[in-house]
């Protein structure tokens, strides 16, 4: 992938927008301080910039935009919007960055500097490479082609849409494409971009040629000019290809290239890189090294994940506070010019009149305000802890049966029937998570149909190993209980449901309802292999089980014991 290329892009964004904000010949229909603020708040995001400060950097620039006309200042607003999209693609957050470019598309035919437009084709084109939409991502590479900004620029092009033809396996018209860029003026005259289309055309080589010379040469020629450059990162990106060479030729000469390609991504701090070396010489290992190699790597995930998801978080809600801001804003405006008015016509009416209908108004504004912002302080949270939990089940729960799915078929044949038959186990395996994922998070029907969709529900959890036993379901008077606490149940029995077929190794499952005078009790039982009460912690499904039943002032009462079986008793008011 080209995500890498994200910082030189944004340097390049940054100085354009300075640029838009200067010239001259593309005036501004704002005032002058108008035009004064933009330049100040730029130069601001570019200080933060230059010190590693993304998220301040993102701030302001997100400052600037919402003070462009994307109408009547259509360069500067794009060229700070690419700036956002590219500080949102060095974070990998591919997805943010594609949302955010897209806002400028409508206004692009109002710009007369196609470089602006370039950009964000580039951006995009890199946002769907990254993001496996391989077809979209050759369609904005060839668009920013199209432009024929200058020479270098149509040659970046080029080496993108190989980029695509790499990731789609094309390995033939990949080569011929940058084989005819390395005999181009501008690319030789560039050591390091002359030596990153090398290492290409030798990747692909090895992939397609038989000729094992010829990837060699070319792989050989990048890492001497990467040497003489003296750049830890780009010498990394030589010993992994040559360490991918090696590997199916010469397991010593590959493991020496992985390892070496590893030490330089480390002296680099380049993250992403120390996971592929590690990846690499993991699949690679004997068993003695394999489980050190392998902590490296799960600590190195768990880390590069943080960070990357707390600036996401952080871009998302930067957005959002100002798409916020600038709607309060406005509110206040109308309503301001209504209470003008509404003043003028009150002059003359007697000075008591005057004072209730002004109390009145302001209750009503606080009333107002107060229920607004309470509403939508608790639609963020219930979005983000939704948007947490949902991700930390995929993290959690998808993320290591994916990776090893990934390497077994990276490294063994598919062709043999017994292989193919364990791929198609494992994504059958992968498919039943995501649609248990999908199940927990889906709206619930609360009306005449709840008992079917519930009885559905929880017939679904039988299978041939669990025999499931449902019975007083019938008895209940539903249409008597509130839709809050049919929600409730919904969601309790369906996590007790997930968690037994997760941990319990149970073969037989009991759910039994029963209405006291104004309480339903609910009674799970299953005879798998337990817990030890003493030692119980209460997290993720049962944290939530208890939660959920205290929230509708419902009481739990669980009992369990090493290979005794588990049993809740649940008990919610009418």
């Amino acid at each position: 992938m080209i995500s890498k290329n994200a910082p030189f892009f944004c340097f390049l964004a940054l100085f354009l927008t300075l640029s838009a904000c200067k010239k001259k010949d593309h005036a501004f229909n704002d005032s002058k301080p108008g035009k004064e603020k933009i330049l100040s708040l730029t130069i601001k995001a570019k200080s933060f910039l230059d010190n590693h400060k993304t998220d301040s950097a993102f701030y302001y620039f997100n400052e600037v935009k919402s003070i462009c006309d994307p109408k009547t200042n259509p360069e500067a607003y794009i060229a700070t919007t690419n700036a956002m999209a590219a500080l949102q693609q060095n974070q990998n957050d591919f997805i943010g960055s594609k949302t955010t470019l897209k806002e400028v598309l409508p206004y692009l035919k109002l710009i007369r500097d196609s470089e602006q437009i370039w950009y964000t084709y580039t951006y995009l084109g890199i946002n769907y490479l990254n993001t496996y939409q391989f077809k979209k991502a050759s369609r904005y590479f060839n668009k920013a082609l199209d432009l024929n900004i200058n020479k270098f620029k149509n040659i970046e092009s080029k080496k993108n849409i190989a980029e695509v033809l790499i990731a789609e396996n094309k390995y033939q018209e990949a080569i011929q494409i940058l084989l005819s860029l390395t005999d181009e003026k501008e690319v030789q005259s560039k050591p390091k971009f002359h030596a990153e289309i090398l290492d290409r055309i030798g990747h692909c080589y090895s992939h397609y040629s038989s000729d094992n010379s010829e990837a060699y040469r070319f792989l050989n020629y990048a890492l001497q000019i990467r040497m003489r450059l003296k750049d830890n990162e780009d010498i990394a990106k030589s010993y992994y290809n040559l360490a991918l060479f090696y590997q199916n030729k010469n397991s010593d000469s590959a493991k020496k290239y992985m390892t070496m390609s590893y030490e330089k991504y480390t002296l680099a701090n380049d993250i992403d890189g120390r996971m592929s070396a590690l990846k690499l010489i993991i699949n690679n290992s004997p068993n003695p090294e394999l489980k050190k190699h392998a902590l490296k790597y799960i600590i190195l995930v768990d880390s590069i994940f943080e960070v990357r998801q707390k600036a996401k978080n952080q871009f998302a809600r930067i957005k959002y506070d100002s798409k916020l801001q600038r709607e309060e804003n406005l509110k206040l405006k109308t309503h301001k010019a209504e209470n003008e008015l509404n003043l003028e016509r009150q002059k003359n009416k007697n000075i008591i009149s005057y004072i209730i209908i002004v109390l009145s108004l302001c209750l009503i504004l606080i009333l107002y305000y107060y229920l607004t912002s309470k509403a939508n302080r608790d639609k963020i949270e219930a979005a983000y802890n939704s948007e947490t939990r949902i991700s930390k089940k995929l993290h959690d729960e998808l993320a290591n049966d994916i990776y090893h799915t990934m390497a077994f078929a990276e490294n063994k044949n598919l062709s043999l029937a017994e292989n193919k038959e364990q791929l198609l186990h494992n994504l059958e395996v992968i498919y039943s998570r995501t649609s248990d994922i999908s199940k927990e998070n889906s709206s619930i029907i609360t009306d005449e149909n709840y008992i079917s969709s519930l009885k559905e529900m929880i017939s679904g959890f039988s299978t041939i190993q669990i025999n499931l036993i449902l019975n007083g379901l019938d008895l209940i008077s539903w249409t008597k209980i509130d839709k809050n606490k049919k929600i409730t149940i919904y969601r309790v029995l369906q996590e007790l449901l997930v968690n037994m077929r997760k941990y319990s190794d149970a073969s037989v499952v009991g759910v039994n309802f029963k209405q006291i005078e104004k309480s339903i009790l609910i009674h799970y039982s299953d005879n798998g292999k337990g817990i030890d009460m003493e030692k119980i912690i209460f997290k993720n499904g049962l944290y939530n089980v208890e939660n959920r039943i205290l929230k509708i002032r419902g009481t739990i009462d669980i009992t369990s014991a090493p290979n005794e079986g588990f049993k809740v008793l649940i008990k919610i008011p009418i």
